[in-house]
């Protein structure tokens, strides 16, 4: 049966009128680009470096989303203790945060003088304005993408699957790695690259926390913020770059999904 037999006909007006106003910027991006010299605009050094600085430190902060945020969802989903429910604003809480802020309580616990740096620095240990605060800065605005989409996942499928195994005699890590995480592959897969596009197109956190230093913290977003002053074909050129990348991994996996579960 036809899924959208029961919608009223005047909702399709709304729909394409948000469908095209998400779409019309990335059209005027496309129609802007100086299409005979783009291979040039994206193929400068600092450019190429920049995009390759985003690919790695999107990668490791999505590792890193994925060590922390898988065990924080399954502990928001499967617990209700008064503690876990009042950490999860908490938790949440850079979904709403401006990043700028989110990048000066980055530079205030981790920074030279911060509130965890200071000792750090004490012991030799850098962190800001380095690659690793990219990553850090990255991973503290993209951790609840992953956490609330899998939370949402965990909380559909239920706990009966690990419940019976677990009553057939299975040890909690075992039912963990057999059945908890193959039933929460899809919404883990969504979470991460939701966790990855954030990641690279991450500004204000990076440049508050990181800096733009070139080749160690000047990503991709911050290259194209550079040129648009310098050079705006090229920082067209860029953002147009940034774009098809995360399309191709965003609508990668969304294709996957629309196989149904049987691609899992």
């Amino acid at each position: 049966m036809n899924a959208s037999a029961g919608l009223p006909r005047w909702i399709y007006v709304p729909a394409a009128l948000g469908a095209v106003f998400v779409a019309l910027p990335l059209i005027a991006i496309a129609a802007r680009v100086d299409w005979p010299d783009f291979v040039h605009l994206i193929s400068s050094e600092s450019s190429v470096t920049a995009l390759l600085l985003s690919l790695r430190t999107a990668a490791a902060s999505t590792a890193l989303c994925l060590l922390l945020g898988v065990p924080l969802a399954l502990v928001l989903a499967r617990t209700d203790s008064r503690l876990v429910r009042a950490a999860r604003p908490v938790i949440l809480l850079p979904l709403v945060l401006p990043p700028v802020v989110g990048g000066l309580a980055l530079l205030y616990a981790y920074g030279r003088l911060g509130l965890v740096g200071e000792h750090l620095e004490a012991a030799g240990i850098r962190i800001a304005f380095t690659t690793t605060a990219v990553v850090l800065a990255q991973t503290f605005v993209s951790l609840p993408f992953l956490v609330i989409a899998l939370e949402g996942a965990a909380r559909t499928a239920g706990a009966d699957y690990e419940q019976v195994a677990a009553t057939l005699g299975a040890r909690p890590s075992r039912v963990w790695w057999r059945v908890t995480l193959p039933l929460l592959a899809p919404g883990l897969v969504s979470g991460a690259v939701l966790a990855f596009a954030r990641s690279l197109g991450e500004f204000g956190a990076t440049l508050t926390f990181a800096g733009s230093r070139q080749g160690v913290t000047r990503t991709l977003p911050l290259e194209i913020y550079l040129q648009r002053e310098a050079d705006p074909d090229a920082a067209v050129a860029l953002s147009l770059l940034l774009v098809a990348v995360a399309a191709v991994v965003v609508l990668g996996v969304g294709s996957r999904r629309l196989r149904g579960a049987s691609a899992w």
